[in-house]
């Protein structure tokens, strides 16, 4: 099997490198969560007790 050059293995792992940051760069910012808005309507019912 022959080996592969000295410069070739630093292409490689720049490639394999720049690919694994731009997968990580992908998942992060292709996922947007939606701001929950904390409105708690408070809703009194008026019961008027007849005895």
């Amino acid at each position: 099997m022959p080996q592969m050059a000295p410069m070739s293995w630093l292409i490689l792992y720049f490639y394999f490198i720049m690919l694994f940051l731009m997968i990580i760069i992908f998942n992060y910012y292709s996922f947007l969560y939606k701001p929950k808005k904390f409105e708690t309507k408070i809703v009194k019912k008026k019961i008027n007790w007849k005895w």
